[in-house]
């Protein structure tokens, strides 16, 4: 039995720590650099350590797990509420052990290397992406500031180059030079995305979580790629809607006085998850994926009565509770539509 409770500020180059028994009781306080942080936790009776879940985060937890100590993450808004007064490195250790200790308070847990190297790579693809469609934009800006204009999409890029080509282009040499490197850059970009997609589709080859995920219609590589990446395993939610509303796929509340308020969706939690699975939900919205909604069932009668898009966040939040439901039970997805009834 731990009787040491440690709350670490981390930082770069400074640590604070906050060390407390179990009851509250302060035991020391200390500030170290880098290497007095592993030497010091490396020579302490094993104790629960309380970080933070920050960038280094997961990095620290493993190093110190190895050492014997029992690692906690704690995310940063459950903390600011405990933080006394004026906010620097030593409130802030000891608002970690003060909110740490409390019952109710709740623990992200700490990636492993695989989940680090999977979220790197999808963070890679979505950095080029965003480069990409800058670099659409601008070029879609400077043939505008010329009298041409070019629909949104990169699927239209084809049409700034037959401007460029066209022998009656009415471009000044300088700014088609300077279109014609654009064109360079995007072309050079969608190769790197290309390649990022392909390993991508990879990944989710190798392991049975990926695979079981992508059986649901509307999930694909990358949307099992980023559960696997982000989400802790879905068996720690007691049930699919705690999952659910990890991701903010519920309506916010603001209720009062025994009456219930519901507002609009919440946006809480994993954002990257949460717009996959709503951009699944819209393909099965869109003409080809109606073709499969049966008849008389919940989905057409909320299509008849309510916008697309707020069908699209119900039909995701339903994703999320089933993607949940699969996981634990390790079933791959089915119909409930087809489901036979005996």
């Amino acid at each position: 039995m731990k009787d040491t409770m440690i709350g670490v500020d981390l930082a770069k180059n400074v640590f604070q720590l906050h060390a407390a028994s179990m009851t509250g009781q302060l035991k020391f306080r200390k500030k170290l650099s880098r290497s007095q942080f592993r030497e010091v936790l490396s020579a302490q009776p094993p104790a629960v350590i309380v970080m933070e879940a920050c960038g280094s985060a997961s990095y620290w937890a493993r190093e110190l797990a190895r050492l014997g100590h029992e690692v906690k993450l704690i995310a940063p808004q459950y903390v600011k509420p405990f933080v006394k007064r004026q906010k620097n490195d030593a409130a802030d250790a000891e608002a970690i052990v003060v909110a740490a200790q409390r019952p109710e308070m709740r623990f992200v847990p700490a990636k492993s290397e695989s989940q680090q190297a999977r979220a790197i790579l999808f963070r890679n693809r979505e950095r080029l992406v965003n480069q990409r469609t800058e670099l659409v934009n601008g070029l879609r800006s400077i043939l505008y500031e010329f009298g041409h204009t070019i629909p949104q999409g990169i699927g239209n890029l084809s049409r700034g180059n037959e401007i460029l080509e066209d022998p009656n282009c009415d471009l000044p040499d300088l700014v088609r030079q300077e279109c014609r490197d654009l064109f360079e850059l995007i072309e050079e970009t969608t190769v790197r995305i290309d390649a990022k997609l392909k390993r991508i589709k990879a990944l989710s080859t190798e392991t049975d979580t990926a695979k079981r995920l992508q059986t649901m219609p509307g999930v694909g590589p990358l949307s099992a790629l980023a559960i696997e990446a982000f989400a802790p395993p879905l068996e720690t939610f007691t049930r699919g809607r705690d999952f659910a509303a990890w991701l903010g796929l519920v309506p916010r509340q603001h209720s009062s006085g025994g009456k219930p308020r519901l507002g609009r969706m919440s946006k809480a939690g994993q954002s990257d998850i949460r717009r996959l699975l709503i951009i699944g939900a819209m393909s099965r919205l869109s003409q080809l994926g109606r073709k499969s909604i049966p008849k008389g069932s919940w989905l057409e009668r909320m299509l008849a009565r309510k916008p697309k898009m707020l069908v699209a966040i119900a039909l995701a939040n339903k994703m999320a509770r089933a993607l949940w439901a699969m996981q634990t039970k390790k079933e791959n997805y089915r119909d409930p539509t087809q489901a036979v009834v005996t």
